[in-house]
């Protein structure tokens, strides 16, 4: 996915003269053509999160759009403050590329792993925090920022990942996709963990037990609409993420339905709210929180058996 989004922003600059790039302490080869081709628009900055984005805030200012890229955890706990002050609060299109949102860096340990990201993120004002599920909804997710008014946070995995997004569902910021449909449970999911929900509905149905899966790729705004319906429609409502089960896409859907008074019974599944002293791959990771498919089949299924049965009675 993080190619797909360079190569993203790299056409956006051949389209818009307002559109910047700012890597931080990058690798050797990161958008080359984009050095070549825009040498005044490329700028490769040393490890000094809070003054990129301060530099970022001030291209902005002159009219420009920057799109920064580094790793999630240093785009959001480091350089928190001037996020609030200088983007959020001033209203600022500057796009933060967030490389190894959740637990893509889990080998380098608690430094480097993001499971807290969305949650300071979306209490921002006026900050959008987008979750992308595969390379080529980052595409259009991109393309879609161009114009976008205010700072956009975009998480993203380290890429491979399966492809299941589909062009003709179109993309529009703050509008939810639904791909699948069912009765029973309705798993509403954002950024990676929408293909392994599509996998974990194979798996329910199976079961007999029909899923609706909803993919959030706008965790902020929520699309509270989406949410709404596919929760009174369904029995019990599923959020599943990779992230903390703090703050995050989980907390925000709790809200909503708590709002609108939807009573549907609703469980999260998404990391614990502890630091993470697994050091193995994303997926061996994931695997010990019970978020692979198959566990999140298993999750879902033995709380929907466990709901209440209503039996009609007729006199």
């Amino acid at each position: 996915m993080r190619q797909s989004a360079l190569s993203a922003v790299y056409q956006l600059a051949k389209r818009d003269p307002r559109v910047v790039f700012i890597g931080s302490d990058l690798g050797p080869g990161v958008l080359d053509e984009m050095r070549r081709d825009f040498p005044d628009r490329f700028f490769m900055e040393g490890v000094s999160e809070a003054a990129i984005i301060g530099m970022a805030a001030g291209l902005a200012m002159e009219g420009f759009i920057p799109y920064i890229n580094t790793i999630a955890t240093f785009l959001t706990r480091r350089c928190y403050e001037q996020v609030a002050m200088d983007l959020c609060k001033h209203r600022l299109p500057v796009r933060l590329l967030a490389s190894g949102g959740g637990a893509v860096y889990a080998p380098l340990g608690p430094t480097h792993m993001a499971l807290e990201d969305v949650a300071i993120m979306r209490a921002l004002p006026n900050m959008t925090v987008a979750c992308p599920v595969d390379a080529t909804e980052m595409t259009r997710l991109i393309d879609a920022t161009l114009d976008w008014p205010d700072p956009v946070y975009v998480r993203f995995a380290k890429g491979g990942d399966p492809v299941v997004s589909l062009p003709e569902a179109g993309f529009t910021l703050g509008k939810a996709i639904q791909m699948r449909r069912g009765r029973d449970v309705a798993l509403i999911s954002t950024g990676i963990m929408t293909a392994r929900c599509l996998a974990a509905a194979e798996g329910l149905n199976a079961k007999n037990i029909s899923t609706t899966v909803l993919h959030v790729h706008t965790v902020k705004p929520l699309d509270e609409e989406a949410v709404r319906t596919v929760a009174a429609d369904c029995r019990l409502v599923a959020t599943v993420e990779e992230h903390s089960r703090i703050g995050g896409l989980g907390s925000a859907v709790t809200d909503i339905l708590a709002e609108g008074r939807i009573v549907t019974p609703q469980i999260r599944l998404a990391f614990p709210d502890t630091f993470i002293g697994t050091f193995g791959s994303q997926d061996s990771t994931l695997e010990a929180h019970g978020l692979q498919p198959p566990q999140i089949s298993t999750r879902i299924a033995m709380a929907f058996e466990a709901l209440p049965r209503f039996v009609a009675v007729t006199t």
